[in-house]
Order: C-alpha cells, then structure tokens, then sequence
C-alpha cells in the first residue's frame, strides 16, 4: 500500500506502507524507531548510532551523519529514509531524494520533537506506542521542578574553534526548559565564540558536553583561566541534545543536574 505524508520541511513523501526496510541517518531517531519496536524493519545506521548497542554491532552502518555512503544507502534497496535537516548535508539528502522516500525533520524545541516522534509513529504503523512515548515525555517534563536561580549558562559543542548554542536550537530550548538562561540566546543557531567573547558575557555556569566533541576534565582548565569564578562542568550531550526517545531519560537527568 502506497502512502503520502508531509514531513516537517513540508515535503510531500510517498513510500510503501508499513516500510519494511528502513535506513535511519540520524542518532536520536534510530534509538526511537527501536523504542518503538521495530527492529528487522531497521536495515540501515549509522556509525553514530550507539544506541541501542545491539543496533549498533549488527545492522549497517552507512557513514556518517554528514558522510553518507550513498552507494552503501543504494545496495540496501531503503522503502523509507529517516533524516534531518540539520543532522544531514542537504545535497546528499537531495541526490538520495531522487531514488528513494525521505521524510526530514526539523526540530529546534520539545514541541517540535514531541510531533517528530508522533508521527514517526504514523510512518512506521507504530501510533500507539508513539502516544505512549510522548504522554510520558510530557508528563515527565510538566514535574521538572525548574531550578530557582535562572543561571546564566554557556554551552559547549565543539572545540577549536569553541562553538556554542543559538536560541533556535533544540539544546537552547532544553536550557531554557530547566529554569536557565543562554547566555548565547541573542545569537543563532552555532556561533563561534572566542575565550575573549566567554570573559565578557561571563556566565555564571559553563557546560562541556560529550558529544558532538568529547570534552574532558583538561578542558575545564581552560574555561577556569578566563572565569575563575564560574561552575564548569561536563555534561552528557544525548540529554541535551538527543530530540526522540531519549527525552524519557532526560528528564530525570535534567532534574537532577538543575539541583547541582
């Protein structure tokens, strides 16, 4: 059966309804497809998808996120691509386009996860147990008790060049879900900031985290020599950033870094 869906650029897609060999290219939505119970139907990763493990040691890997291997894509014959418009390089997603379905996300705030998730459900004849995700997400977010001090906050993705987060970002918006302010809020999406830039906005907090550059404890350092009065800390990046079933986790997470 041939089904049509608009996806959240607003792209018409048709493919085979249920999808029975399906290529993810985004982390945090593999880990959802698997939440939702498929597993067989999942053909293709990749190398960035670690969860779940079990995904990760068997099925395909077909690059990564911004390296697809589209010969590799091809050879797994996909009834239905899952991407990303941030996640993924618009011309490898344009080029696989024209051979096979792909729905696209679009996400830069719980709202918007919260509807990835739902209907990614649709597209995989999971709707039930993607309403049980989301009523869970949601619950869980409604009882975040929001810190008290609204810290003024700076977070970290990259290194060399130090790289923060905009206020149109899914990480910006999870800051701001905790109680916090973005210090980097009057920017967008994922400005370069300079050591010198850090000292003059002076945030109160500092976040290091894990992915999508490793930080570490020698990084601390550095951010210490600039702000010596400012709480640095290494944070888990999934939490933060991972916009699918992760949320389930990130609550509790966030719940807990926000009393530290």
């Amino acid at each position: 059966m041939r089904r049509t869906i608009i996806d959240m650029m607003g792209r018409e897609v048709e493919y085979s309804y249920p999808p029975k060999r399906i290529v993810s290219v985004v982390p945090s939505q593999t880990e959802l497809l698997y939440d939702l119970g498929l597993d067989e139907e999942v053909v293709g990763i990749t190398k960035f998808c670690v969860h779940p493990e079990a995904w990760f040691r068997s099925k395909t890997r077909i690059g990564g996120t911004k390296q697809l291997y589209i010969d590799k894509i091809r050879d797994l014959k996909p009834d239905l691509i899952i991407a990303n418009k941030e996640e993924n390089t618009q011309d490898q997603i344009e080029e696989l386009a024209k051979e096979f379905p792909v729905w696209l996300s679009d996400i830069q705030n719980i709202p918007q996860a919260l509807q990835m998730i739902q209907v990614v459900g649709q597209l995989a004849g999971k709707e039930h147990k993607a309403a049980g995700i989301v009523d869970h997400v949601v619950g869980g977010f409604n009882a975040l008790k929001r810190a008290t001090a609204p810290k003024r906050v700076a977070y970290f993705i990259w290194y060399k060049p130090w790289m923060s987060v905009g206020k149109d970002t899914f990480i910006s918006n999870m800051i701001h879900t905790i109680g916090w302010q973005n210090v980097f809020a009057d920017r967008s999406r994922y400005p370069e900031i300079t050591l010198e830039e850090l000292k003059e906005y002076n945030p109160e907090l500092v976040l290091l985290s894990s992915e999508p550059f490793p930080f570490k404890e020698k990084h601390i350092d550095e951010i210490k020599a600039i702000l010596p009065n400012a709480d640095v800390k290494l944070v888990d990046g999934e939490m933060f950033s991972w916009y699918g079933s992760r949320m389930l986790k990130a609550v509790g997470y966030m719940q807990a870094i926000s009393n530290s």
